[in-house]
């Protein structure tokens, strides 16, 4: 289904589970840039009104997965840390179009928003079934789940948005480019990293 070009080392949960705070909090500033990231596409494109309506309803859920990875590092004992930069989300940023027209633009960055959800939901599924942690194997399953159904939200209105673009031209070379930049990754206790 999210057609991936290389799949995420299965060793990358056992560096994951050498340090539970640090891929917490960094999960938790994913799903609070997840948020924004659909605030942005809703006011530079509030015209579709369809496109505001389920794009609110997903910013919600982007920020009520944040509490809840915060509600968990509470109950931990953890510290919600600062802020942590995403350069596999820096890096996919590089691909987008910056001298097209407003469509393309708009397409772009469904394509990059579905992305980083198919990834997610590619790494979320991977924690769910391997690590060791039975609470988290349960969440992370839960995610993995709500991670789909936003990488199809986006690539549902890259499509019906997209009229004179190539959409499905434009998703297979994101994901060639993503299939690249993803080999550098896998070996941090980060969601992407």
């Amino acid at each position: 289904m999210l057609n991936l070009k290389l799949a995420t080392d299965p060793r990358w949960v056992t560096i994951v589970e050498s340090n539970l705070e640090e891929i917490l909090t960094d999960h938790a500033w994913c799903e609070q840039k997840a948020a924004s990231n659909a605030i942005t596409i809703i006011t530079l494109n509030s015209q579709h009104v369809d496109l505001v309506t389920d794009l609110l309803k997903l910013a919600q859920e982007e920020l009520e997965h944040f509490e809840m990875v915060h509600e968990i590092i509470k109950k931990r004992g953890y510290k919600l840390g600062r802020e942590r930069k995403d350069h596999y989300v820096n890096q996919l940023f590089q691909f987008m179009n910056r001298g097209g027209s407003r469509e393309q633009a708009m397409v772009d960055r469904l394509l990059f928003s579905a992305m980083i959800e198919a990834r997610s939901c590619e790494r979320f599924k991977l924690l769910s079934e391997r690590i060791k942690d039975p609470e988290l194997s349960k969440f992370y399953r839960e995610l993995m789940i709500s991670e789909a159904g936003h990488y199809t939200t986006f690539l549902g209105f890259a499509r019906k948005y997209g009229q004179n673009v190539d959409v499905d031209k434009r998703w297979q070379e994101l994901i060639e480019f993503e299939g690249e930049i993803i080999k550098n990754y896998g070996k941090s206790e980060t969601i992407h990293g």
